[in-house]
């Protein structure tokens, strides 16, 4: 064991959630650490879309035109692919724009790159692999290879996902049901995919988008139920789950199809999951949570990036403004749930409405019929999910 540090927050994981909360925290003059588990720049499962509704707290983070100057064109059209029907109509506006892509490998590397110029100390890679109490302080061990350090804080919080299993007691415990969503997730370079349109993508057992990020790539990301990828995997010959994910694709969305014609590959699927769409909780055996952990929807809204950023600027704002010690934690708790509620609970609630739409056979049909006949129920879907719903006391 080497070394003994302290500090007044230490966050576990480096992804847009937990940077967020280090960046607000730093600017007020807290010192905190980051523990990441990864080297970055560092390819991730994610539809790497965000709603412009975040650059003015990308701009307070110093990062807004780094981001501005990589991310992929304006998404001015939002599209509906599934089966035969192509339609796309108009992508709500909000106040600063519309929203645009960029890959969570320059992403995530920006904002930690961010976190670091703030004066946060990181930690990476190394594991987090225990959390104990310790009076009024908290002692997380971390372990990089053969080295082990302690840190210490009053304050930690769990940024690392909902995904990975592991022996934090904010980490979720895994379990395997045929009903069970599949992240996978790809760049293409060449594709013909209009540059202004994010379409949804449903078909049979699944659903997923396709979006411009940067530099020509397309990202495109789906989630596929457990027991339709082993179908589907038997049906085409026992081949790799990234391929059978691929074929079903193409095979099942001609808008698919006819944007990846003329593409290329660019790198390897990556596959995660599987996904907990759900409401968690904010706060529990003194740890805080943000993004995934404290709850997500169903990627089928596109809004991942926007909860990571927003919660954990929610939580920043909460801890920095409230008493010391305990009660204090407990003050920003109630404050935090009661926020994160409020901004993100109607995109939960209409992410599942609509993932369980998608994912009948019959009532997918339904949706391609009526999604024809009114074009506009895409906008009106967008404006539900948030894409326009400014961070409510940014300043």
């Amino acid at each position: 064991m080497t070394g003994l540090s302290t500090h007044d927050a230490i966050i576990i994981g480096a992804g847009p959630a937990g940077t967020s909360v280090a960046l607000t925290l730093a600017q007020r003059g807290w010192a905190v650490a980051i523990v990441e588990k990864s080297m970055f720049p560092r390819r991730k499962v994610c539809g790497e879309y965000m709603s412009a509704s975040n650059l003015a707290l990308l701009d307070q983070f110093a990062v807004g035109d780094a981001w501005r100057a990589n991310a992929g064109p304006e998404i001015r059209r939002v599209g509906f692919f599934s089966a035969e029907t192509c339609v796309a109509a108009a992508m709500p506006c909000a106040k600063d724009g519309f929203g645009r892509a960029l890959g969570r490998d320059i992403l995530d590397l920006l904002l930690l790159q961010g976190a670091r110029s703030a004066g946060v100390e990181i930690f990476q890679p190394y594991r987090a692999v225990a959390i104990d109490r310790d009076g009024e302080m908290q002692m997380v061990r971390i372990e990089a290879k053969n080295e082990k350090t302690m840190l210490r804080a009053p304050v930690i919080v769990a940024a690392h996902g909902s995904w990975e299993q592991g022996p934090l007691p904010s980490q979720l415990e895994k379990t395997n049901r045929p009903s069970d969503l599949l992240g996978f997730k790809a760049h293409f370079t060449g594709s013909t995919l209009a540059p202004d349109l994010m379409p949804l993508l449903a078909f049979p057992g699944g659903y997923g988008g396709m979006v411009w990020a940067d530099h020509g790539r397309l990202s495109i990301s789906c989630c596929i139920r457990r027991d339709m990828l082993a179908r589907l995997r038997e049906h085409h010959g026992h081949v790799s789950a990234a391929d059978a994910v691929s074929c079903h694709l193409m095979e099942s969305c001609r808008g698919v199809s006819d944007a990846l014609e003329t593409a290329h590959l660019d790198g390897p699927w990556l596959a995660a999951g599987p996904i907990r769409p759900g409401i968690r909780s904010c706060y529990k055996r003194d740890i805080f949570r943000v993004g995934n952990a404290a709850g997500e929807s169903h990627p089928i809204i596109a809004e991942g990036i926007s909860m990571a950023l927003q919660s954990g600027w929610l939580l920043a704002s909460e801890l920095a403004g409230a008493p010391s010690g305990h009660a204090g934690r407990e003050f920003a708790r109630r404050r935090y749930e009661a926020a994160w509620k409020g901004l993100f609970s109607t995109r939960v609630y209409a992410a599942a409405a609509v993932a369980q739409i998608v994912l009948r056979p019959v009532s997918a049909a339904l949706m391609r019929a009526a999604v024809r006949n009114f074009p506009q129920a895409l906008t009106l879907g967008a404006m539900l999910s948030g894409k326009t719903k400014p961070i409510p006391d940014l300043t």
